[in-house]
């Protein structure tokens, strides 16, 4: 299996004034945010606003954004859906364009057992030559993944990690001390959990934050990487009243603000989401003026 990288980001979809998807804005964000410390790129995530990309608009934003990024990075589209024959489906589509591989979301509304989840990224999985990214998000989808589970899924040779974002350091450590293959590898899915996770054994994290603090964000965790848990810490501490600020209401909601107000169209969210209220705005203004900006904006405006 190729190897995907430790810092990807989950990038925003940007929308036009007449809430089109924006390609020429998405390839260069693409190009921006590899610029700024990213290994490569979720297309069509949760942050992407996924639910209310058409399945069109999701395969065409894979080819452009692969095409722009060509070998400067990896490209991993978001594929996974609350449906297995959907799933597999639009998987089996995203390869035909390029992708470097897939995040599979645990399926959201109608919360499979634990054998209906083992069964249904099973059967993703052999629909695909792709490498596989779990993605247990328990906060948006009303199911969480057990370690169990995981580590079994683990045994199936395209599945080769997951994004974790239950915040669970006992989970954490379940699926670290559980999987046994030394490919297969623990993202954070919450941009604060990176540093503990990864003191812990974990590999990367799929962020958001990256979209502003990129390379800050990559010089923490290479320090932590050197062994200077010290310093790393320290970039952490730093870093985090922006992470939880991405947070501050739903994501991508703070996320795209923020890309506006430094400099990068990203056009508003797609309904049912809507920008911030003044007072979250507000708030977002305040601590976007503690910090530097990676995005090379002048390239992407």
């Amino acid at each position: 299996m190729p190897e995907l990288g430790r810092l990807l980001t989950a990038m925003v979809t940007p929308f036009t004034g007449k809430g089109e998807v924006d390609y020429p804005q998405a390839k260069k964000l693409a190009l921006a945010l590899l610029a700024s410390g990213s290994d490569g790129l979720v297309v069509s995530g949760t942050t992407g606003e996924s639910p209310t990309l058409t399945k069109e608009e999701k395969l065409r934003l894979f080819a452009e954004v692969k095409a722009a990024v060509g070998k400067r990075g990896t490209v991993l589209a978001g594929t996974g859906t609350y449906a297995t024959a959907e799933s597999q489906e639009l998987t089996h589509e995203a390869e035909k364009t390029g992708v470097d591989g897939c995040l599979l979301v645990v399926p959201y509304y109608n919360r499979p057992t634990p054998e209906g989840l083992y069964q249904h990224f099973k059967a993703i999985a052999g629909a695909t030559r792709l490498p596989c990214i779990l993605y247990n998000i328990p906060g948006r989808t009303g199911t969480n993944m057990a370690p169990e589970t995981i580590v079994r899924l683990s045994a199936i040779d395209n599945i080769i990690g997951v994004k974790e974002a239950s915040g669970n350091m006992d989970q954490w450590c379940r699926i670290l001390d559980g999987v046994k293959r030394p490919d297969f590898y623990l993202w954070s899915g919450n941009d604060q959990d990176t540093f503990p996770l990864m003191a812990l054994g974990g590999y990367g994290v799929i962020a958001v934050v990256s979209h502003l603090v990129g390379k800050q964000l990559k010089e923490m965790m290479e320090t932590l990487l050197a062994g200077k848990a010290r310093e790393a810490a320290a970039i952490h501490r730093r870093l985090l009243p922006l992470m939880q600020a991405m947070v501050l209401v739903t994501n991508p909601i703070p996320v795209k603000y923020c890309l506006n107000r430094v400099g990068f169209r990203a056009g508003k969210p797609r309904l049912p989401l809507t920008e911030p209220d003044d007072k979250a705005a507000a708030q977002l203004d305040a601590i976007l003026k503690n910090y530097q900006i990676d995005l090379p904006i002048k390239a992407t405006g």
